[in-house]
């Protein structure tokens, strides 16, 4: 399914009629923040930091922490920032996008262009410099999977778009084990496919909430392509293999007793939510009483509780 990219509004803008110079300094520089969604980014962080004392067995070097953190939240920023260069014209027209700064005109397109090149050569070479040069190229894969793969390629033609684009999220758990490493091996692997199939469940809710939003700008997401219930058979799909992936770091023996206590107890209550989203999409309930949302915000704290497990669980063994 081919996507025709729709023209971005061209008036009613918030601040669309004034120079982005001539904005006030503390929301231009608001405006460059909220360019790197630094939300999405503490995810992120979550997944690299406790990998790092797992691939360490302990608390590994803090320096090294530091510096794998900025450079990966410089890498990720310029991502989103050349993510949202791409997808202005379809964010002006998005409710849950209308107030990014390029919609609202607080920084202009090139501004955002050269902001996101800029964090991803700074990005790199901070990688490659200060940490490792494995963690760099793995960095900057990242980056360029999510800004051409998925953004310019796979997000506009196909309702598989968010299962193959969330390779790039996936991407931190490697190099928080090869910051420390500076090499790979089956545990970062084994994490790197529990987020792969988390990422379709944590992201297939939210995009149920909000598929008018993206109905109206001919983006497939699987929610606008398929009915509740396709979509909610996909979520218990893809938890059940989470869940299953999640537990092969014991045998293997990466980890010890506390890190699979917490993955059975808070995958057991995902799969609980999961299939009761099932049962409410096979009972046509719709609106509201739906409450999709409820497994997106659990997704959340179950991402969260299974990390900080990892991080802890080199202490207890």
């Amino acid at each position: 399914m081919c996507v025709t990219a729709v023209e971005s509004r061209p008036a009613g803008l918030l601040g669309a009629s004034k120079s982005p110079s001539r904005r006030p300094f503390g929301a231009r520089v608001k405006g460059f923040v909220a360019l790197t969604k630094p939300r999405i980014i503490e995810l992120l962080l979550i997944t690299t930091v406790p990998v790092m004392f797992l691939a360490q067995q302990g608390v590994p070097d803090l320096g090294l922490v530091v510096l794998t953190c900025v450079g990966g939240y410089l890498s990720a920023g310029g991502a989103n920032a050349l993510n949202m260069y791409i997808d202005r014209d379809i964010d002006a027209l998005m409710d849950r996008t209308s107030q990014r700064p390029l919609v609202t005109g607080m920084v202009s397109p090139r501004e955002c262009l050269a902001f996101g090149i800029s964090l991803a050569v700074v990005s790199t070479l901070l990688f490659g410099f200060t940490v490792n040069w494995l963690s760099a190229w793995l960095s900057l894969g990242a980056l360029l999977f999510y800004v051409v793969v998925y953004t310019m390629i796979l997000k506009r033609r196909t309702a598989q778009n968010i299962v193959w684009g969330g390779i790039a999220g996936c991407m931190p758990v490697l190099i928080g084990w090869s910051a420390v490493k500076d090499s790979l091996s089956w545990a970062p692997v084994i994490l790197f496919l529990v987020i792969f199939f988390w990422t379709p469940p944590h992201y297939w809710p939210l995009s149920m909430k909000v598929k008018d939003d993206y109905a109206r700008v001919g983006v497939p997401m699987l929610p606008v392509v398929a009915s509740n219930k396709v979509v909610a058979r996909q979520i218990v799909l893809y938890s059940w293999v989470m869940v299953g992936v999640s537990l092969l770091l014991t045998p293997l023996g990466y980890t010890g007793w506390f890190y699979t206590a917490v993955a059975l107890v808070s995958g057991g209550w995902w799969l609980w939510e999961a299939h009761a989203l099932q049962n409410r999409a096979k009972a046509e309930v719709t609106g509201a009483k739906l409450k999709e949302m409820r497994l997106f915000h659990w997704s959340i704290t179950y991402v969260s509780l299974l990390f900080v497990a990892i991080a802890v669980d080199p202490f207890l063994r």
